[in-house]
């Protein structure tokens, strides 16, 4: 399984599935992270511990734990 934490900076991948929790998942939809959403890797923290992507015209920071969670393809 490859996950959004895998990717490199400047990645662009597709979502495959979302292995989060029900509240995790309904936040993440609320952001257009969903099933078939095309995302861009833009950023990673200093220590990885956030990471900055790009979902349509929106920003979004997640931590490591929540971008482990989201399966990817690349594109």
């Amino acid at each position: 399984m490859h996950t959004l934490l895998d990717c490199d900076k400047g990645s662009i991948v597709k979502v495959l599935k979302l292995h989060a929790d029900k509240e995790l998942k309904q936040r993440l939809l609320s952001f257009g992270i969903m099933r078939e959403a095309i995302i861009e890797v833009l950023e990673y923290a200093p220590r990885k511990s956030t990471i900055e992507i790009k979902v349509a015209k929106m920003r979004i920071a997640l931590r490591n734990k929540e971008a482990e969670l989201i399966e990817v393809e690349a594109i």
